[in-house]
């Protein structure tokens, strides 16, 4: 075997998703919202003025395919590393040649970090400077939410970009493209694929092209071929390669069951609720889901009525994380039933969208000035402080006013007289607050 040989030999051994992964903006699949054309970042990248930024999304949306087209396209230098198993050492050393390429060179170097919210604290401030100063040019990439799960110093020098998870026919179109294509994909091999295997993979890959592409390569690499060595892939295939069942019903029933049993969590009917949620769970559906509609229907319809509602049913999906499923099962209808019997109430709801539309429409930002941090500002501000009135000199609570003066009259929470609401009604009665 001569080298070029043993080259095509590595190249096929490269799994289907990494054969896939696009080199071009043109090639790049989804994420239309930050790379269609015109957008900042397509921009950016096109021009090579792209600064410090972080990529956050779920799994297989394009993340480290965005950062390799950015390393493909600059005249910068790149570096990769992954914050897993990357030290304080490792960054030093990259800051160290970053300094050199801008020295001798005249080139930016680009440093991709891959799981970058695994970064701690200490790593996280070798890093800084070189951002700060230019040295570098950060591309953190993280499924994680890097505003909860990063250094604050480090978020705030970058531009965050949010990926979304993949629609069915981005990953639809991927896959029927990996058949065809016979460079990188399966198209030298005499395959098809029925359209309902394509639909069903596409479906329960959940935005994660790097999952279909697997399901398909596994599809394609242990279906039998006929006489005539052709390989069609069906639907039992699709399901066994991806290991879940097809879903018992189709698009639009999905969506008719996951707003059923919300409506019926709001209509206090836990039969029905429960009847629906298993419904889609043993179709196919994500437990996971389940779980997170019901936490946000025990907030928006029982709210303040059972403020517990929200306890039980967080609990629930932290159950479901942690234990997994089938076992969650009986936790999950728990809170389930509890959400169901629960009095109910929307006033949190209608409290939320009153404040949103002041927030949006009347912005008064001239915050009393009793209220404002007395850390810092002029000797007046200080001053004015004192007039603060602290609510525990005056058993809890004492009148005073927390609003701007435009909006001091206004009431968002309106508490109704069902469950704990009557409670709250006669403590703000007590303390001959407004309601």
């Amino acid at each position: 075997m001569d080298l070029f040989d043993f080259n095509k030999t590595e190249e096929n051994a490269r799994p289907l998703a990494e054969r896939m992964r696009a080199n071009s903006l043109e090639e790049f699949i989804g994420q239309k919202h930050i790379v269609a054309e015109g957008s900042l970042l397509r921009r950016a990248i096109a021009t090579d003025r792209l600064g410090s930024c972080i990529f956050w999304g779920p799994p297989g949306c394009g993340k480290t395919t965005l950062a390799n087209i950015v390393a493909l396209t600059t005249n910068g230098e790149f570096i990769k590393l992954n914050a897993v198993n990357a030290g304080v050492a490792d960054v030093k050393k990259a800051v160290e040649t970053a300094r050199e390429n801008l020295r001798l060179y005249g080139k930016r170097t680009y440093l991709l970090l891959d799981e970058c919210h695994r970064f701690n604290k200490t790593q996280s401030d070798s890093l800084l400077p070189a951002i700060e100063q230019g040295t570098i040019i950060f591309i953190g990439s993280t499924t994680e939410n890097p505003y909860a799960s990063m250094t604050a110093a480090i978020v705030s020098r970058c531009r965050v970009f949010e990926f979304k998870h993949l629609t069915n026919e981005d990953i639809e179109g991927a896959l029927y493209a990996a058949l065809k294509n016979r460079h990188k994909g399966l198209g030298k091999q005499k395959i098809a694929a029925d359209e309902d295997a394509i639909k069903h993979i596409a479906n329960m890959a959940g935005g994660d092209l790097r999952s279909a592409y697997n399901a398909l390569e596994l599809a394609a690499l242990t279906t039998v071929p006929d006489s005539e060595g052709n390989v069609r892939i069906t639907l039992a295939d699709a399901e066994q390669s991806i290991q879940r069942k097809a879903l018992s019903y189709n698009e639009d029933s999905y969506y008719d069951f996951l707003s059923a049993f919300c409506k019926s969590l709001r209509g206090s009917d836990a039969n029905a609720a429960l009847y629906y949620a298993m419904r889609l769970i043993e179709g196919g559906c994500d437990p996971m889901l389940v779980a997170r509609r019901l936490v946000v229907h025990s907030a928006e319809d029982v709210g303040m009525a059972d403020p517990r509602a929200l306890q039980i049913a967080t609990s629930a999906m932290y159950a479901l994380e942690k234990i997994g499923y089938p076992e969650a099962r009986i936790p999950l209808s728990e809170a389930i039933i509890y959400v169901c019997e629960a009095e109910k109430s929307n006033s949190v709801v209608e409290a939320m969208y009153a404040a949103i539309a002041d927030a949006r429409e009347t912005r008064d930002d001239n915050i009393p000035s009793y209220l404002k941090d007395n850390s810092y500002g002029s000797k007046e501000d200080k001053n004015n402080s004192k007039a603060y009135k602290y609510p525990h000199n005056y058993g809890g609570y004492v009148e005073q006013q927390y609003l701007p003066d435009s909006l001091k009259d206004k009431v968002y929470y309106v508490p109704n007289d069902r469950g704990y609401e009557n409670e709250v009604k006669e403590i703000r009665k007590r303390k001959g607050k407004k309601s």
